[in-house]
């Protein structure tokens, strides 16, 4: 059977699934397909149940949980830090009558800063794009995800807040979910926990062999230096995408409780797992 397992092109997501895509981890029989799109495209294809395992956004998968399971592993997290909202230096210092071009519709990022900001003005573009859009002018400001949350400041560019940070203070020091692994439900119980089992040993492997894993994960990194790779990998494959724990699942289901409140999500969803 093969089992297409969809996932960002971003260092953090090829570390994670290093082990099974290099064959180093026992697929148990199962044919894996790697696709790499942006997680915009991901988000998307999921309302059409398009790929058996994916990558998606905590706030995509509240709309999708008719259909996915939450794994138990797989978690991208921010703790104590996560997409920040920059301008240039002789920018806006505040969201006030500026509008921020953000990764998507569904991106958690955006789900956070609607939470920071019930009134922020927003526009989608490209996330690859933002940076240099907010670098040259032509937007206030931006919604920074992976690695420009850690490069805006070598290109000029300043913090005006890091939504993971806000987050973290917010809730006494949780960290803020962004995005998680899911699989379709219609692969049945036996099949799910096969699959997860198998990606749970991927991750694990990665963790466990960071150099070789890291190796292969630069060259998605775009142009990140080795050391930037390496402290972006770790912040968002660690112990908590190994697995949430307690903490992590509390923190999900809270931002989950939290976009119902303020009326992002119309109705309730409890978080459920594989």
């Amino acid at each position: 059977m093969k089992i297409v397992v969809a996932h960002s092109p971003d260092s953090d997501d090829a570390f994670m699934h290093y082990g099974l895509s290099s064959g180093k981890v026992d697929s148990e029989g199962l044919a894996f397909e790697h696709l790499l799109a942006d997680i915009q495209t991901l988000n998307e294809a999921c309302f059409q149940g398009k790929y058996e395992v994916s990558a998606v956004s905590f706030h995509a998968y509240a709309h999708l949980a008719d259909k996915y399971l939450l794994l138990p592993h797989g978690s991208s997290m921010g703790d104590n830090y996560g997409p920040v909202v920059v301008a240039r230096q002789d920018g806006p210092s505040s969201l006030e009558n500026v509008t921020v071009a953000v990764p998507g519709l569904l991106t958690t990022a955006l789900l956070a800063l609607r939470l920071y900001d019930p009134h922020v003005r927003y526009e989608v573009m490209p996330f690859d794009k933002i940076q240099d859009a907010v670098r040259d002018g032509s937007v206030q400001a931006g919604l920074l995800i992976h690695e420009g949350q850690l490069t805006y400041g070598d290109e000029g560019l300043k913090k005006i807040v890091d939504l993971g940070e806000w987050w973290s203070r917010k809730t006494g020091g949780l960290p803020l979910p962004l995005g998680g692994n899911v699989i379709r439900k219609d692969l049945g119980p036996e099949m799910v926990k096969k699959v997860s089992r198998i990606l749970h040993a991927s991750i694990a492997y990665s963790l466990s062999h960071r150099d070789e894993a890291l190796d292969y994960a630069l060259q998605y990194g775009r142009g990140l230096e080795r050391d930037k790779a390496d402290q972006f990998v770790g912040m968002y494959v660690n112990e908590l995408t190994l697995d949430y724990g307690e903490r992590g699942r509390t923190a999900l289901q809270l931002l989950l409780d939290e976009a119902h409140t303020a009326g992002i999500l119309e109705q309730r969803v409890i978080a459920e797992y594989a």
